[in-house]
C-alpha cells in the first residue's frame, strides 16, 4: 500500500487524472452494475478501511476537492436512487429504466439500501397518477405515468427529475432522502468486463460481448426454467455484482490507468450521468459535463431522442443515421432537410421485433417546419402519421411516430425553414452547430451536406481534401459524444 501511494505521489498527473482515480471507488464501479458496490463491504472489513484510507489520501492532494467530497458522502452522507439504463430499448433518457437501486455512501464507504426491478415497485403504486405524454398513452397504451417510463426528457437533469418524482409518488424507500440521481447503462459494464474479464455465475460466462443479450435472456425467460419467481427473477443483478465486484477489487490497483480512462470515457460518451437535487452540485456537475443537459442554444442545433415503443430490446438491431442538409433559397432564408434512418438488421425472435419508435427531432427555436415524410399511424401502416411539436429547453421539436419491419429500411425526413437566429450567424460568416448525442446510444452516424452559397475559408472539422475548396461543408462522423462545427464563411 506505501509504495502504492508513493506511485501516485511522484506521479505528474493532470488534476482531471487525479480526480478520476479518487472516483474509481465510487463511480467506476458504479457503472459496472457495482454502482451497487455496496457489496464490497460485505466482504471483510480491511476492505471497508482500504477503500477509505485510499480516497481520503487522494482527495487531500487534490486543490480542487469539493466535487469529489460531496459524490463521495465526506462532507454530509449522500444517498443515490440508481437507474439502469437499458439502451438495447431505447428511451429518451438514456434507455428503459429496467431496474433501480438505492444506496447511501458515507467517507467513500457505500450500503446498499434496496435493489429490485422496477416492475415491482410500479405494481404496487398508488392508486392516484399522473397523466403520462401522449405517445407513452397511445403507443404502449398505458393510462398512467409509472416510474419504469419517466425518463421521457432527452435532457438527464430533466427526466431524472421525473424519475425522482414519481419514485416518490410510488412511495419508494427513502425517497425523501435521495439527494442524487445516477443513470448508467449495459454498455458501461460491457467496457468494465472488457478490463476485468469474464465473470463466471452458476456456471455460465458473462463477457464483454455476451454480457447484455444473456442477462436480458435471465431476466426475461431463463428464470422460468430455473423455477425462479418473477419477482426474484432480477436478484440475478446482486449476484452477478458481487463477482463483478471481486475482479474490479483484484487488479483495480494494477490496472487503475483503464479504469481512469474507461470513467472519463463513459461520462463523455453518456453512457453515465449524473443529477444532484442540491443546486450548487448540479452546477458543479454540470461544469464538468456529466449531467447529460442539453447544450448550445445560441447556435444551430440537431438532434434526435427514440423512444423505442414495446419493440422488445429491438434497438440492438438497428443501425441510425442522421443526414443534415441545408441550401440558401431566393429569399434569403435557408432549406433544411434532416432525415433520419433507421436500417433494421434482425430477424423475429425472443429479443428483436418490428421497430416502434416515436421520434422527436429538435431545432433551434423559430424553425419553421415544412414538411414530414415517413411518419406513420401504426406498423405496417401506408397512411400518414401526425406530426406533433413542442418546445423543451429553448429549443423547437418535431415528433412522429415510424414502424421498420426486420430486414428493412425505413426514413422519417423532416423539412424545415432554418431559424432567423441561425440564418444571421450564417450572414455574418461565423456558424456554429452542435450535434448533440442521444444518452445511452452507440454508434449512430451523422452525416452533413451544408451549403452556404459562399465560400468556405475555415472549417473545424476539416473536410476530406476532396470536398474542401467550395462553397459546401461535407462531412461525416459516429456520434459517439457530442460534436461542435464551426465555419467561417467569406463574404
Amino acid at each position: 500500500m506505501c509504495l502504492l501511494k508513493k506511485e501516485w505521489e511522484d506521479s505528474f498527473m493532470s488534476l482531471r487524472k487525479l480526480f478520476f482515480i479518487s472516483l474509481i471507488i465510487f463511480a467506476t464501479l458504479i457503472i459496472s452494475g457495482v454502482v451497487f458496490v455496496f457489496l464490497i463491504c460485505r466482504f471483510e472489513s480491511w476492505q471497508r478501511f482500504t477503500v477509505g484510507e485510499i480516497v481520503s489520501s487522494i482527495i487531500k492532494k487534490t486543490s480542487n476537492v469539493s466535487l469529489t467530497r460531496d459524490l463521495l458522502g465526506f462532507e454530509k452522507p449522500q444517498t443515490y436512487l440508481i437507474l439502469f439504463l437499458n439502451n438495447t430499448e431505447m428511451r429518451p433518457g438514456g434507455g428503459f429504466i429496467g431496474a433501480y437501486a438505492v444506496i447511501t455512501i458515507k467517507n467513500a464507504i457505500p450500503e446498499l439500501i434496496k435493489i429490485e426491478g422496477t416492475e415491482i415497485l410500479d405494481n404496487n403504486a398508488p392508486v392516484d397518477f399522473v397523466e403520462p405524454p401522449e405517445p407513452i398513452k397511445k403507443y404502449l397504451n398505458v393510462g398512467r405515468w409509472y416510474f419504469r417510463d419517466s425518463n421521457w426528457s432527452p435532457d438527464f437533469s430533466v427526466s431524472a427529475a421525473k424519475s425522482l418524482e414519481l419514485y416518490k409518488r410510488e412511495n419508494g424507500v427513502m425517497s425523501d432522502n435521495v439527494t442524487a440521481v445516477l443513470g448508467f447503462t449495459p454498455t458501461a459494464i460491457e467496457n468494465l468486463l472488457a478490463i476485468t474479464g469474464p465473470v463466471v455465475l452458476d456456471g455460465e460466462s458473462y463477457n464483454a460481448k455476451n454480457f447484455t443479450e444473456k442477462l436480458e435472456y435471465e431476466v426475461e425467460y431463463g428464470f422460468l426454467q430455473k423455477g425462479i419467481e418473477f419477482d426474484d427473477r432480477k436478484n440475478i443483478l446482486k449476484d452477478l455484482t458481487k463477482a463483478l465486484s471481486v475482479g474490479v477489487i483484484k487488479n483495480i490497483f494494477k490496472h487503475w490507468p483503464a479504469y481512469c480512462a474507461l470513467g472519463d470515457r463513459m461520462l463523455k460518451e453518456k453512457q453515465m450521468m449524473f443529477y444532484a437535487v442540491d443546486a450548487d452540485l448540479q452546477k458543479k456537475l454540470s461544469s464538468q459535463n456529466w449531467t447529460g443537459e442539453m447544450n448550445g442554444n445560441d447556435v444551430d442545433y440537431v438532434f434526435w431522442a427514440d423512444a423505442n415503443m414495446g419493440s422488445l430490446k429491438t434497438d440492438v438491431a438497428v443501425d441510425k443515421e442522421l443526414i443534415y442538409e441545408f441550401k440558401p433559397v431566393e429569399d434569403g432564408r435557408y432549406l433544411a432537410q434532416a432525415t433520419i434512418k433507421y436500417v433494421h438488421r434482425g430477424e423475429f425472435n425472443w429479443r428483436v421485433s418490428r421497430y416502434r419508435d416515436y421520434v422527436r427531432f429538435y431545432a433551434p427555436l423559430g424553425s419553421q417546419l415544412i414538411s414530414v415524410r415517413g411518419a406513420m399511424v401504426k406498423e405496417k401502416s401506408l397512411e400518414n402519421g401526425v406530426v406533433d411539436s413542442g418546445t423543451e429547453n429553448g429549443r423547437q421539436w418535431f415528433g412522429a411516430f415510424i414502424s421498420v419491419e426486420p430486414g428493412k429500411t425505413g426514413e422519417l425526413i423532416f423539412e424545415y425553414y432554418l431559424a432567423p437566429s441561425v440564418v444571421e450567424l450564417i450572414k455574418n460568416n461565423d456558424y456554429n452547430l452542435i450535434a448533440q448525442k442521444q444518452l445511452g446510444s452507440t454508434d449512430n452516424k451523422l452525416i452533413l451536406n451544408l451549403d452556404f452559397g459562399k465560400k468556405l475559408i475555415l472549417t473545424k472539422p476539416e473536410e476530406k481534401s476532396e470536398n474542401q475548396g467550395d462553397e459546401k461543408y461535407n462531412y461525416a462522423t459516429t456520434l459517439t459524444a457530442d460534436t461542435g462545427v464551426e465555419i467561417i464563411t467569406g463574404l
